[in-house]
């Protein structure tokens, strides 16, 4: 490190580069979990500053000399900060650019800074070292003694370019149809946007004009923070508008990117200004932290992925949350109300099965078949929606993002975790009886129908093998049930991310009012019932759309693994149920027991699976759009579980708490 400090000494300024990168190499510990060394390293650096006034001169020379010779805008203005850019415009150039590095722009101080941070967990290191340990290596190097002012004019004239550069993109987003779409007040009065760069430019022409007369700003930067605050309030309400109307990943990217400008901006106003203060030392060190942070993950995909799927994820669980409400029993009522509603879904699922199994009797060719499997799931989950009935597992998704909600304001508010526990308790509940509601009535239903057809036309429904085959496909030791239930648990936790999707679309682009007003519709059907179709297309169309991919998804993912040769398929508790019930009247109900028994734990395995894969989904998603973990759900299970000892039945059925305020309720 000395030698290294000695070498600055000596050597021209166009080395400053080389020898700094040599400098950071010393100080990066040789792991970047071991804080301990890293402190250390800089501890060393500092007494050899302190002790050698030559070698602290030495080292200010030629970082003055990068500053001041080197362009900084770009560094200020794009590190760290959301680009102008498609998902796959940036999947193709970080893709590119990890397989053909660019070269290094020896001119920029953004290409300078990555190429000194260049190992890919500095970010590490740099943040687990603390604040005390930097601010006393700031202080080691005596920039009050600087005496090169025009380095540092020049330094600070770059920083002015940037302030107005990050001023101007705050002004034009500020202006985005999308954003002025949610503040409509932003056209009858004066923006904030606009007023802050006015003042931002003259604030930066009266700056310049005090450092070419040798002096410190006249003015301070208050004002222009009054309207940056506007400017937050604004986002603010946008915000809250499009929680309302719905909000589309293009207006989440843009708030976003305003807000990531907006606070780089007050970053480099507090750095622009020339008084010393504790502040100014704590911007600077979280600045240079992000810094590196945004060098050291520029090319991964992996974040690129997680930003955007964040932005999908909360786009699609807002929506998806407040129809989660109406899957909770929350009274003894409701909890039999599912039932029944559950139990009609069971009802139109055991015909369901059996055109699956009329359609697989006809031995189409495998892209007709199919449609035709597409068409029975997607028609007849629609058909029970628009009964208003219940398919069980349709539940989870939805439930998810409701809870993650909950899960987001309880560690807002530590008292409300109590709440959380009974809300998870009735969704519980409320998803065992939806699933004994589905099931009790999907098995008598394909019962009935399989003996329906043998005493009608002389002849089982399935033949003995077609029986065989089921059971097989029910079996989880025979067969890869398990698995197949898994890919269907993806396909419901999808089907809850389209149908959170559509009810967005349908608030955030009018649909319905558009639908109220269409000319034809209104001829045709006249206004009442033109409005009536335009009011059921507010509150279903998610639903629908959901239910609607949901069945193209069950129906055409076994065609998709025959033709790929991949071991691919769907098992659904409730078809799984039905397909039971044919098997056991094709055999005329004499099945071996163990059969049976196997049979019927593969059902309920399936059940499970089914339910736990696409809760666990579509819950991560959902917290994944509030910013959370699943560390901290951790709370809960201590809770449920002791609950769960306490009062086991409350998992299962209303409480008479429940009921006898239920009834007083009504």
């Amino acid at each position: 490190m000395e030698k290294i400090l000695k070498s600055m000494q000596a050597a021209t300024v166009d080395q400053a580069f080389e020898l700094l990168c040599q400098l950071i190499a010393v100080l990066r510990p040789v792991k970047a979990e071991d804080t301990a060394q890293a402190v250390n390293n800089i501890q060393a650096l500092c007494y050899l500053l302190e002790q050698q006034i030559e070698l602290r001169t030495a080292l200010r020379r030629h970082l003055l000399h990068l500053l001041s010779t080197t362009k900084q805008v770009h560094l200020y203005t794009d590190t760290g900060i959301l680009s102008n850019e498609s998902l796959y415009d940036a999947l193709v150039r970080r893709i590119g650019h990890r397989l053909l590095p660019p070269t290094v722009n020896l001119s920029s101080l953004k290409d300078l800074f990555g190429a000194a941070f260049n190992c890919k967990d500095d970010y590490v290191w740099f943040g687990n070292v603390p604040h005390e340990a930097w601010q006393d290596l700031g202080l080691a190097l005596h920039f009050h003694d600087e005496t090169d002012q025009e380095s540092i004019n020049r330094t600070l004239v770059q920083m002015l370019e940037a302030i107005q550069v990050l001023s101007c993109r705050v002004s034009a987003i500020g202006l985005e149809p999308e954003i002025v779409k949610n503040h409509p007040d932003i056209e009858r009065f004066e923006s904030p946007f606009v007023r802050q760069n006015v003042e931002t430019l003259a604030w930066i022409e009266r700056y310049r004009q005090d450092l070419i007369h040798e002096g410190k700003p006249s003015e301070d930067d208050l004002q222009i923070r009054v309207l940056l605050a506007q400017c937050e309030e604004v986002i603010a309400k946008v915000r809250k508008n499009a929680a309302k109307r719905g909000v589309s990943v293009s207006l989440t990217y843009l708030l976003i990117r305003l807000r990531q400008h907006i606070d780089r901006l007050k970053t480099l106003l507090t750095l622009a200004n020339p008084d010393s203060s504790p502040e100014k030392s704590a911007t600077l060190l979280r600045t240079l932290h992000a810094f590196v942070i945004a060098e050291n993950r520029k090319y991964s995909l992996k974040d690129l992925f997680a930003e955007n799927t964040e932005l999908l994820a909360l786009q699609v669980t807002e929506h998806a949350s407040h129809t989660g409400e109406h899957y909770i029993a929350e009274t003894r009522r409701d909890w039999v109300g599912m039932f029944k509603s559950a139990a009609g879904a069971g009802i139109i699922v055991g015909f369901m099965a059996m055109l699956k199994i009329l359609i697989t009797k006809a031995h189409l060719p495998l892209l007709l078949e199919a449609i035709a499997f597409s068409l029975n799931y997607a028609f007849g989950f629609m058909f029970i929606h628009m009964m208003h009935f219940t398919v069980a597992t349709k539940q989870p998704a939805m439930t998810a993002a409701k809870i993650a909600a909950s899960i987001h304001s309880s560690t807002k508010q530590k008292d409300s975790l109590g709440e959380l526990v009974e809300l998870i308790v009735k969704v519980f509940r409320t998803q065992f009886v939806a699933i004994a509601g589905n099931v009790l009535l999907a098995i008598p239903v394909a019962l009935l129908i399989g003996m329906a057809w043998k005493w009608q036309l002389g002849e089982p429904f399935i033949s003995a093998d077609k029986a065989d085959y089921l059971l097989h496909d029910l079996s989880p030791i025979a067969s890869l049930a398990i698995f197949h239930a898994a890919i269907a648990g993806v396909c419901l936790f999808m089907s809850g991310l389209i149908s959170g999707y559509y009810d967005n679309k349908a608030i955030y682009n009018e649909i319905p009012e558009r639908v109220a007003v269409l000319p034809w519709l209104n001829r045709w059907l006249g206004a009442a019932r033109t409005q009536r179709v335009a009011n059921y297309i507010e509150h279903n169309l998610g639903a629908l759309a959901g239910n609607f991919y949901f069945g193209i998804m069950l129906g055409s993912i076994g065609t998709i693994g025959t033709l790929l040769g991949l071991p691919i398929d769907i098992r659904h508790i409730t078809f799984s149920s039905a397909n039971f019930s044919f098997a056991l009247a094709a055999q005329n109900f004499q099945m071996d027991w163990h059969i049976a028994v196997i049979s019927l734990l593969g059902v309920m395995l399936i059940g499970m699976t089914n339910l736990v894969m696409s809760f666990t989904l579509a819950l991560w998603v959902a917290l994944r759009s509030r910013k959370l973990s699943f560390g901290q759900t951790r709370p809960l299970l201590g809770q449920l579980m002791r609950r769960f000892l306490k009062r086991p039945a409350d998992f299962f059925i209303p409480t008479k708490d429940e009921a006898s305020s239920d009834a007083n309720g009504h």
